[in-house]
């Protein structure tokens, strides 16, 4: 959690349910407020000319997002879309500035976790130049694993479904499965039911 949820409600935000499929907030339009996800998995898109999605990111409990758009005059350059059901803490923009300047070292946290989305975002688009899918599978593995702090072998459950990690890498989702069972195999990560550790 990137803001303690008490502050936050103690300054006037709510908790906003959302169903699979519902917007949370919509490319071209403002930031009105500070969104920080209690739990479930939210997609951050941009829909293309041709019709096709591009997906950013799949942030889930404890992220927060579009939170930079707080800080410019620029509208949402993406779409926020519950993937799951969702319990989102929603603070308006002015009561969220408050907060930081009352106690500026939150504005550290927040800087800190936009810039390790912002690295992520970069790796992500690295994968456009890779086509080894293994290689592709083990960058986004070992980044979420140590953004994560785990470091013993196979202790780190992978939090996307097979789906998810086709969006976010670029692959087919069979080209997924087929090669993160490569993986088992060469055990590079462990298979348990529907669950990979990695």
């Amino acid at each position: 959690m990137i803001i303690c949820e008490d502050l936050l409600f103690s300054n006037g935000a709510k908790l906003e349910k959302y169903n699979p499929a519902d917007v949370v907030f919509e490319e071209g339009t403002s930031a009105k407020y500070y969104f920080q996800i209690k739990c479930g998995t939210v997609k951050l898109n941009t829909f293309l000319e041709d019709g096709k999605e591009f997906v950013h990111g799949l942030p889930f409990d404890g992220h927060c997002i579009g939170e930079s758009y707080l800080f410019t005059g620029h509208n949402y350059a993406v779409n926020a879309i519950a993937v799951t059901g969702c319990e989102i803490i929603k603070i308006p923009k002015d009561q969220f500035l408050k907060i930081l300047l009352d106690k500026p070292a939150l504005m550290l946290e927040i800087s800190r976790y936009t810039a390790d989305r912002l690295h992520f975002r970069y790796m992500i688009s690295s994968f456009l130049a890779i086509s080894d899918p293994i290689i592709k599978l083990q960058k986004l593995f070992d980044h979420l694993k140590m953004y994560f702090g785990f470091e013993e072998m196979y202790s780190f459950l992978i939090p996307y479904t097979r789906q998810q990690i086709a969006t976010l890498t670029g692959m087919r989702v069979e080209t997924v499965i087929r090669y993160v069972k490569k993986m088992n195999e060469q055990k590079l990560v462990r298979l348990d039911s529907t669950k990979i550790y990695y």
